[in-house]
């Protein structure tokens, strides 16, 4: 009995195994032969070390040959290590453990959390979410929120990787995927997320939102966008859309940099053969330098002006 629990715990807990003192509490334990389980009822209690999952119910099954199948946590269940300064709990109405692939997964109204002290660096919530300890992968799905740090995001999957430390190395979001960042946030079909190099990316009907100084807003659509944090710069490419204020800019590629000063994006350049309107009047050129304050731009390289409606009064500005 003690080895089966021992091989649960370990699984879902470490990377690899190894020997260590078992504590199993619960107020009845059973083996049921014919199905083939070990069972654990009433305030069941598996400490090990520096971990601990609590439960009302759990069971491990066992293949025909014998070998360890999965282990179950029912009602529930709550699994917690504590490392140095360091805490990591996993919640959810079922906690599934495979300990033949190494793969534990939660079922039901699951949150993973990490602190940092007190403080919660980490904390996803999703319908399932399917651990890997060998690679160090998690996968979540269904209506999937994820916050790290000031980073808010909203999908219909995600993945997660960490090092061996537990460390986060990757967030990839896919599906309906939104991420916001306080009042700046942005939409696509895919976002990836480094925090190492602190580099955002997005692809497929990427639309970022950003709100400038006084309040107004920037519209940016494109097919790809890429946002460098650490450096606060803008790379957007392939069919890319610019609104703010009464300006409306189309080109092949951008880059959005910040002011010298105040190190808040101010100046937008545009490379290939773009465009710009206000109100009647659209400029073509192959370069095009566009400031938001002071609000003005420059064309340059085979400059064309097109003014619209002369004399009828009308406004032809584009609308988003």
């Amino acid at each position: 009995m003690k080895k089966i629990i021992l091989g649960f715990v370990i699984t879902f807990l470490a990377a690899a195994v190894y020997a260590s003192d078992l504590v199993i509490e619960s107020k009845t334990q059973s083996f049921n032969e014919k199905e083939n389980k070990v069972k654990f009822n009433g305030d069941v209690s598996v400490t090990i070390d520096d971990v601990k999952v609590e439960g009302q119910t759990a069971d491990v099954n066992m293949t025909k040959d014998g070998q360890l199948d999965t282990a179950t946590f029912y009602d529930k269940p709550y699994a917690y290590e504590i490392k140095k300064n360091k805490k990591r709990e996993v919640k959810a109405n079922i906690l599934k453990v495979s300990l033949i692939t190494k793969v534990v997964k939660a079922e039901g109204d699951t949150q993973s959390i990490v602190f940092d002290g007190r403080t919660p660096v980490v904390v996803i919530n999703a319908d399932t979410q399917e651990y890997d300890t060998k690679s160090g992968v998690m996968n979540a799905d269904g209506t999937v929120t994820i916050k790290y740090k000031d980073i808010e995001t909203y999908s219909n999957h995600a993945t997660i990787k960490t090092d061996k430390n537990g460390d986060l190395k990757n967030i990839t979001l896919i599906g309906n995927a939104r991420v916001k960042e306080k009042n700046n946030e942005s939409f696509a079909d895919k976002f990836v997320y480094d925090p190492a190099t602190e580099i955002l990316t997005a692809t497929g009907n990427t639309t970022s939102k950003a709100s400038m100084e006084g309040g107004d807003k920037l519209i940016l659509k494109s097919a790809y966008q890429e946002y460098n944090k650490s450096k606060n710069i803008y790379n957007a490419s392939g069919n890319v859309h610019v609104w703010y204020q009464d300006y409306y800019a189309v080109g092949p590629k951008i880059t959005f940099y910040p002011d010298s000063k105040t190190n808040k994006p101010n100046e937008i350049y545009f490379t290939g053969r773009s465009s710009i309107t206000q109100g009647v009047r659209t400029i073509y050129a192959d370069k095009i330098k566009m400031t938001l304050e002071p609000k003005d731009f420059q064309a340059t390289g085979n400059t064309r002006t097109v003014i619209k409606n002369i004399g009828s009064g009308e406004d032809s500005g584009m609308g988003l």
